[in-house]
């Protein structure tokens, strides 16, 4: 029987501490194809390397400006890890990141994940990472590299975190928004999926209060669980929007979209008016948005008015697209060729209006509602 140096008794080894290596070995092996099918121009190194590599002149660029951007999935996490369905996270993954870069003209080039649990079952990792390939081919993004943590007593033996890092590239002189933007200007909204990645805190605590589990038909979509049906993942708005940015005129001077706002945490009150200028404001019409239903389920579950749905979900926008007066219906077009059902949800007036706070913006950054949410339920 092998023996260490303290007095005969058997070594405590690294698997012995909970570490297996073996496994993480496993993962990479089983991960590998689904790497090699991110691939893009400009990124052509194998996984495996202490870094990944990217060529942004094999990618076509001539005077780029790298933008970065970083985030989570927040506790829809949770939902997954407890109903033990892994296979679409991945995707929240992605879209949390790639989106923020897309609404400063940028291309998304390459991706990385990080990925720490307590125990690490191979199975339920390459499912992650599968939903993390699926996102970035949707972005056009290699995923090019990540990071496997097992790490006992940090976490309990089934839980895992995800974390998603990515870089995008835009043209000198071509980053979004403009400055340019007027009122007259256009709001033209992108559907959300549902929920996306954004207030599931608040979710988990209305099932609570409703009264229901992982497995129970969900009451805003009878033929899905709630697991299921909260499990809906975060629409990839980055290749429509390209393609409509390219179609029109580019992102300069010349083109038809002077901006792009990601409705994220904080909803369409705190994030419209991050890209708009401090002399005016946003008029939405809460009458042309179709929400999808789970959102009145929401709304009544939690007896939550019209200011604190926008202000925790998208509430069915996942995006909104600012566009010249002139040229909105070129940019309408131009997003439904793309494979989008763009909705003329508002406009962009002079200052004024109801306030909302918007981060590290002044209080004369302003969005105003007209109509009800109950108005598109």
């Amino acid at each position: 029987m092998a023996t260490g140096a303290s007095g005969g008794k058997p070594p405590i080894t690294y698997l012995d501490s909970g570490v297996d290596i073996d496994a993480g070995n496993a993962l990479v092996d089983a991960i590998k194809p689904l790497v090699k099918a991110t691939r893009r121009p400009g990124a052509d190194a194998e996984l495996g390397g202490f870094g990944g590599l990217f060529d942004l002149k094999a990618a076509g660029f001539r005077d780029p400006i790298l933008v970065a951007a970083n985030d989570g999935v927040g506790t829809k996490l949770k939902i997954a890890i407890d109903s033990g369905r892994h296979a679409t996270i991945g995707i929240d993954l992605v879209a949390m990141c790639v989106n923020d870069l897309v609404v400063q003209g940028a291309e998304p080039l390459f991706f990385l994940d990080y990925y720490a649990t307590g125990k690490l079952d191979v199975a339920v990792a390459r499912d992650v990472v599968k939903g993390i390939a699926d996102g970035c081919r949707q972005a056009g993004a290699a995923l090019i590299g990540g990071e496997t943590a097992e790490m006992p007593g940090m976490y309990q033996k089934d839980d895992y975190d995800l974390a998603g890092f990515a870089v995008g590239a835009v043209e000198r002189g071509e980053i979004l928004p403009r400055g340019d933007i007027v009122p007259g200007d256009v709001l033209i909204g992108l559907p959300s999926s549902g929920v996306h990645s954004n207030g599931y805190s608040l979710v988990r605590r209305l099932m609570t209060e409703a009264g229901l589990g992982w497995s129970d038909a969900a009451p805003f979509a009878r033929e899905m669980s709630m697991a299921e049906a909260l499990l809906t993942p975060t629409r990839i708005y980055v290749k429509p929007v390209l393609a409509a940015i390219r179609a029109t005129g580019g992102s300069g001077p010349q083109g038809a979209i002077k901006g792009l706002s990601h409705i994220t945490g904080g909803g369409i009150s705190e994030n419209l008016p991050r890209v708009l200028p401090d002399n005016v404001s946003g008029r939405v019409d809460l009458g042309a948005i179709a929400m999808p239903p789970v959102f009145g389920w929401l709304a009544a579950t939690g007896g939550l008015d019209d200011a604190e749905m926008l202000r925790t979900f998208n509430c069915g926008i996942g995006m909104i697209v600012i566009a010249d007066k002139a040229r909105a219906d070129e940019v309408l077009a131009a997003l439904r060729s793309a494979g989008e059902a763009p909705v003329v949800m508002g406009a962009v007036l002079p200052g004024g209006g109801e306030r909302s706070s918007a981060k590290g913006k002044g209080e004369s950054w302003a969005v105003s509602y007209r109509g009800r949410l109950s108005a598109g339920t």
